[in-house]
């Protein structure tokens, strides 16, 4: 069996296994996992001039006016079928076809729609058809991501509906709302954009355009609608400030000037060392020092994994990996010694959930998908986001542009020493000596990206161990999403700054676990432990209380999610965030338990993740797909000023074998140290075996720190 474990529950997925299975046939050899493999530059250059060739669709450039037109917002790779993939991997059969993705927004016509195409096949397509939803479901024009252009049609509308605020802007904060940086206020948006389907009506919080701009509102939000295609429609519906609200520009900037209007005065901001900012401040007591490099990762005698194309091997591991700019990391055809334990392990969404005074913290219940979160993925900076020694990769993007997006360094894989023995034991005579001792290092293979949704960055790791252990864990950092503080917002929060209110938040990962074990045929059990008081059976008359397992077969969908506790945090009914795990058949339309367009119609979602559930087949011996959440609560304070850090703010799951292996298959693993004594009891001669060099040797090449930064 293969176990998935969470900080709360163990749960078992697959079958048993009568014994240790053999050393299976080695990886598929890389063209074959070249199946996965995130489209090129090329491929995504001749998807998006085939499609602005088809005078049918009328596409236009992305960048530039109008709004009411026909755009291509998005391509990335549509992964073959299952069935198809694994008849190709498996037996022999055909290589499938590689088709791409298409979104284009159809908004140059009366009644504007989102349709996803199949286009294909590549590198030189010839066709695309709709692609289609579970349900025959369409996609409303309203739930399309925001795009750059709707960011600067917006910018626009502030500029002309805040005209009347700019004197009481510049009173209270020194700032004002123009274009150009200096001396500038921004915004940042909030989501959903409105109440109920159909509606695109988003707050606004308008904050001073300095480093670290989300740590400094100004006490003003803004509603606007922007529903309509054309722009000069769009309308300021309702105003924020300091507390209490007004229908308009006019309004607010009517009772300034009488003198009657509760002041928010911001003090003007420091030339150095803002308290938004990463500039050194302070001193730590003790004096030791920091202004010199500290530990660092290294492989002195050359790396341990193979890295060909998408392929990637590292002991036992092997596994093919791609980054979709919709969601971010998929890992397919994931096998420990030649035997496939997943066929899909991959992030599907990313959840915050905030609570506060003002309209915009009350709104904020961000579905990070429909941000594009696998396609904000800048450049890793050595020594800091990942070890120098790491191979880096770039990832190529088609979100939102007119054409593919170089994003270097976007990838990282390393292997890293975790500090802690894998395994180890001193066996002591109890006498002064010992019998022996064996230790075998511990280390793990790393694949990593982020995704900078925005004020907050998420760390994405998938660890790989010798021990056929894989992790998959997120760390949570960058900027809180803040908002002006106020006596009422501290019931929802901390004060983490004179006019700074830290809003409290749930963080929500969820992600989809395709396991294969020892075949597609696999069943669903959990385990819990439960305690017995009972007679012991070697002293009449006495009792014993222990543990005992309790196994229960879970046979379908809705016998097989594993809800929170009640009162648990959100339990929105349209998505996944219901079900600390939740156990499915595979079906081809059930691909994702999200969707790009959740965010801005979570009321009537495109994919229903209840569907999956109540379609309540059995799922004895079925080919299942785990769908597990993980997340943590925050409440800002003080410290999470300039950044969240990364400790204790990081969640995951392990999958890990169970009875699966007739012992710990780390034993293959040629690094292990084993001392015995030649001459007991006086010790004076050690037996130390060892299969590595007896020295690592030099460690970290020099060189100095360089960054670029750029995407282009």
């Amino acid at each position: 069996m293969w176990l998935l474990r969470l900080a709360w529950a163990l749960a078992m997925l697959g079958i048993a296994a009568g014994s240790s299975p053999s050393p299976g046939p080695a990886a598929p050899p890389p063209d074959k996992a070249s199946i996965f493999a995130d489209l090129s530059p090329a491929e995504l250059r001749a998807v998006r001039t085939f499609l602005l060739n088809r005078p049918e669709l009328g596409l236009s450039p992305s960048r530039g006016e109008p709004l009411a037109k026909n755009t291509l917002f998005l391509v990335e790779l549509l992964p073959p079928k299952k069935r198809l993939a694994l008849r190709y991997l498996d037996q022999g059969g055909p290589r499938p076809r590689r088709q791409a993705r298409a979104v284009v927004f159809f908004a140059g016509q009366a009644e504007p729609n989102v349709t996803e195409f199949i286009v294909g096949p590549l590198p030189r397509p010839s066709s695309y058809r709709p692609l289609r939803f579970k349900g025959g479901r369409t996609i409303p024009f309203t739930s399309r991501p925001i795009t750059q252009l709707e960011y600067e049609l917006l910018h626009r509308t502030l500029l002309v509906a805040l005209e009347p605020l700019q004197p009481l802007l510049r009173n209270t904060t020194g700032f004002g709302y123009h274009n150009g940086s200096q001396g500038s206020l921004t915004f940042s948006d909030i989501a959903p954009r409105g109440l109920a389907p159909g509606e695109r009506r988003s707050w606004l919080v308008l904050q001073r355009f300095v480093e670290g701009f989300f740590l400094h509102p100004v006490g003003l939000e803004v509603l606007v609608d922007h529903r309509d295609p054309d722009p000069r429609r769009w309308a300021v519906q309702q105003l924020w400030y300091n507390g209490q609200y007004f229908s308009s520009p006019r309004e607010l900037a009517e009772r300034y000037e009488q003198g009657t209007l509760a002041l928010a005065r911001l003090a003007e901001l420091p030339s150095q060392q803002l308290f938004s900012s990463y500039e050194p401040r302070g001193r730590f007591t003790t004096g030791t020092p920091t202004d010199v490099h500290g530990a660092k990762v290294c492989e002195p005698q050359g790396r341990r994994y193979r890295l060909r194309g998408n392929q990637l091997e590292y002991g036992g591991w092997s596994l093919a990996f791609r980054l979709r700019s919709s969601a971010g990391l998929q890992l397919f055809d994931l096998r420990f010694n030649g035997e496939r334990l997943a066929y899909e392990v991959s992030v599907q969404e990313a959840i915050a959930f905030y609570g506060g005074h003002t309209p915009a913290a009350m709104q904020t219940k961000y579905m990070d998908a429909g941000w594009g979160m696998g396609s904000v993925t800048y450049e890793l900076a050595r020594g800091i986001d990942c070890p120098e020694a790491a191979t880096y990769l770039d990832a190529h993007h088609l979100y939102d542009a007119d054409g593919p997006v170089r994003f270097s360094s976007a990838i990282c894989i390393f292997e890293l020493p975790t500090g802690v023995p894998l395994r180890r034991h001193f066996d002591s005579d109890f006498q002064g000596g010992f019998h022996f001792y064996a230790g075998l290092e511990g280390q793990a293979l790393v694949l990593r990206t982020t995704s900078t949704v925005y004020n907050y960055d998420y760390i994405w790791d998938f660890l790989f161990y010798p021990n056929g252990v894989m992790e998959a864990k997120v760390h949570a950092t960058g900027f809180i999403h803040a908002t002006f503080y106020t006596p009422q917002g501290r019931r929802y929060g901390s004060r983490v700054h004179s006019h700074v209110l830290g809003n409290l938040h749930t963080h929500l990962v969820h992600y989809k676990v395709d396991l294969d074990i020892a075949g597609t045929g696999n069943s669903f059990e959990t385990m819990d432990v439960r305690f017995e008081n009972i007679s012991n059976p070697w002293s009449p008359g006495a009792r014993v209380v222990q543990p005992w397992l309790h196994r229960q077969p879970r046979r379908t969908p809705t016998h097989g999610a594993l809800r929170p506790a009640p009162g648990d945090g959100p339990n929105p009914a349209t998505v996944p965030r219901r079900y600390h795990l939740a156990v499915t058949r595979h079906h081809e339309n059930e691909r994702s338990s999200s969707s790009i367009y959740t965010q801005n119609d979570p009321w009537e979602p495109l994919v229903s993740f209840e569907g999956f559930i109540h379609d309540n087949e059995t799922i004895e011996d079925q080919d299942l797909v785990a769908w597990v959440t993980v997340g943590f609560l925050h409440v800002p304070h003080a410290e999470d000023i300039p950044n969240t850090a990364t400790p204790g703010n990081a969640v995951g799951f392990f999958l890990r074998p169970f009875n699966f292996f007739d012992e710990d298959p780390s034993v293959a693993s040629r690094s292990p140290v084993i001392v015995r004594p030649l001459d007991p009891p006086t010790f004076s001669r050690l037996q130390i075996q060892r299969w590595t060099p007896a020295s690592p040797g030099p460690c970290v090449a020099p060189g100095p720190f360089t960054y670029n930064g750029t995407y282009w």
